[in-house]
């Protein structure tokens, strides 16, 4: 009577083997002291940010193995003193710095005690790569510096043409004060274009984009963005429409849309060259839309970068953020954007929308 039954299983059988977990599992460097201060945890990672071998580290002092400093180029341990300062301290943030060749890391300690104000019996310290950090603040010294010189223009414009104004209203001619007032208007335009373009690259960025959904149709916000351009001065066969087979009800944000589309008109116009041409069409289930020009297109090496930030090609025209903006959008609706070479020899800007479902479906 004391076996199982049949069809019964041993309370042994639905024992699950658990993985052993180890400092090597971790992404970050792991090195932990003992209450001696010599290393007795190493990891892998440690192995690799550091740049030394297990076996120069394990047993050895910490601060020996491990020599850091601050930017201000003091003894980052000394300064610290684990083993010997304040009793209360249980840990150290996370702070950039440096090793002894120069490379820099981002650092934290926990300070293990026997008792809340005992001894230290070990050191945790954790390492991170810091070239992450490194190419953020890049990335924004990058943002700065474009913003800076991409308002400058236009400011400067601004308040000279409205000082003379100002200056020198009673002098001026009626076509004198209408050229100074139609740039200036124009300047205004520019600025609020680049505000309107760092939004979108913040709400990007921080996975904030609001899609609101309506119906949309593509075609008509095409003609009406086309008509738009050439109310302002373009000449009309520079454009051509194409809409092949019937598009399904779509559902998206048509404010966002239009910018799409506007930006990819304004690349095409700006770097490609003879007629742009916008084809839009039926796709699985929701539409595609191809922007294509008749210019040189984009080098093959150039590709992976476009839709980077700051991308700008060799005329270096704009604030290299629009195509950036454009994947973000498309994305945000579930859509796809690629690169290529069109039928005519230029580029062509190939993107996916899926037909989408009102909020309240």
């Amino acid at each position: 009577m004391g076996g199982d039954q049949p069809g019964q299983h041993s309370d042994a059988e639905h024992v699950r083997t658990v993985p052993v977990f180890s400092a090597e599992d971790l992404p970050d460097g792991l090195v932990v002291a003992d209450s001696e201060g010599r290393i007795v945890t190493f990891n892998r990672m440690a192995q690799r940010l550091a740049r030394v071998a297990p076996d120069d580290a394990l047993g050895r002092d910490f601060r020996d193995v491990l020599a850091l400093h601050d930017a201000d180029g003091r003894d980052w341990w000394k300064c610290s003193d684990p083993y010997g300062g304040l009793r209360t301290r249980t840990r150290q943030p996370e702070r950039p710095l440096f090793l002894a060749d120069g490379r820099e890391i981002l650092v934290a300690a926990r300070y293990i005690r026997d008792t809340a104000t005992g001894d230290l019996t070990q050191l945790v310290v954790t390492l991170r790569d810091a070239s992450h950090r490194a190419r953020g603040e890049r990335s924004r010294a990058d943002l700065v510096s474009t913003v800076a010189h991409e308002l400058r223009s236009p400011l400067t414009s601004v308040k000279g043409f409205t000082a003379t104004l100002l200056g020198k209203w009673e002098r001026l001619t009626d076509k004198q004060k209408m050229f100074m007032l139609e740039t200036v208007n124009a300047d205004a335009d520019r600025v609020t274009r680049l505000i309107t373009e760092l939004l979108s690259v913040s709400r990007i960025e921080s996975g904030r984009v609001e899609i609101r959904k309506q119906v949309v149709d593509l075609s008509e916000l095409a003609r009406t963005l086309i008509a738009g351009r050439v109310a302002a001065g373009e000449p009309a066969d520079r454009f051509r429409l194409e809409v092949r087979g019937p598009l399904p009800e779509l559902w998206l944000d048509a404010d966002k849309i239009g910018q799409i589309m506007a930006n990819l008109l304004e690349n095409g116009v700006r770097h490609g060259a003879g007629t742009v041409t916008v084809v839009i069409e039926p796709y699985e289930d929701g539409a595609v839309v191809s922007v294509r020009d008749e210019g040189k297109g984009i080098a093959p090496d150039a590709v992976p970068r476009v839709f980077r930030r700051f991308w700008r090609t060799r005329r270096r025209g704009g604030t290299g953020l629009g195509l950036f903006i454009v994947k973000g959008l498309i994305e945000a609706h579930g859509g796809e954007i690629t690169v290529g070479r069109a039928p005519s020899g230029g580029a062509e800007f190939r993107f996916t929308v899926p037909a989408g479902a009102p909020e309240f479906a």
